[in-house]
């Protein structure tokens, strides 16, 4: 069993949603990002690190800052890769999915890429530009190294699309839940979300779905009925303000982390 699938089982016999935290890869420094998620990934079921990318079409102005961040300080993807390597020496079982946009594992080559992906732990695998069904190859190149590859659906996918994406989906798949990049205010009821998401969870009841998009302290509790929520421009938000404060962002980042399992414990 994949280490993703294995965390959605603890939360089901939990009876509560899996808390997925993601935060950029070098954001702020590199030592500092590896910190912050040793720290979050005591109170996170999985933890998505995106690889900064300097024009992130998805991304709002919360995770544009951070990637910004990141890049000023010179972050490669080499060290993304090495950020993930040195989390998962201390937390061998703790899922890490790998978000960013598809020019960057183009340069590397798929297999070249998914390889070394492998070699250092990462589990699962966002590519945002990489829709289906351009992205059916890569998907296959990710199971056969047992990666998950994460298909995204969102509210305006057909009914027909839908149904074909998660027949081909591994174990996991993002449920975007607004039309709108990253950070967006949540602007549709929780209730609405729910909805649209119930119709997708009777495509295949299981396959593990998770909602992410405006996902806040605020909104999480009236969420908590999915299998997972994503939490990211919050988290990308605090280290933003304590960069400016000059605050410890380890300390603020893992206490926001604490609040929001709390609220779907």
């Amino acid at each position: 069993m994949s280490l993703i699938n294995s965390a959605f089982k603890k939360t089901k016999n939990e009876k509560r949603p899996a808390l997925l935290t993601y935060t950029v890869a070098g954001d702020n420094n590199k030592k500092k990002s590896l910190e912050i998620l040793k720290s979050i990934a005591n109170y996170a079921d999985i933890c998505e690190i995106g690889f900064p990318h300097n024009t992130p079409i998805a991304d709002g102005g919360q995770i544009q800052s951070s990637a910004y961040r990141a890049l000023k300080n010179g972050i490669k993807i080499k060290d993304v890769f090495s950020i993930v390597k040195d989390f998962k020496q201390s937390k061998q079982t703790k899922p890490v999915i790998l978000m960013g946009y598809y020019n960057v594992i183009y340069q590397y080559g798929d297999n070249n890429f998914i390889n070394i992906c492998k070699k250092v732990g990462v589990d699962g695998l966002i590519v945002v530009d990489l829709p289906y069904p351009e992205n059916k190859d890569f998907a296959k190149k990710c199971k056969k190294k047992n990666i998950n590859f994460i298909q995204l659906v969102s509210p305006t996918t057909s009914l027909n699309r839908m149904k074909k994406i998660i027949k081909d989906s591994h174990d996991m798949v993002y449920y975007i839940s607004m039309l709108s990049t990253t950070g967006g205010k949540l602007k549709v009821s929780p209730k609405k979300i729910l909805e649209r998401y119930n119709k997708i969870k009777k495509f295949n009841k299981n396959k593990n779905i998770v909602i992410g998009f405006g996902i806040t302290e605020k909104t999480i509790a009236s969420l908590k009925k999915a299998d997972g929520l994503v939490v990211g421009s919050a988290l990308c938000k605090e280290i933003s303000k304590s960069v400016e404060k000059r605050q410890n962002p380890v300390t603020n980042v893992t206490n926001i982390v604490k609040k929001l399992r709390k609220k779907i414990s």
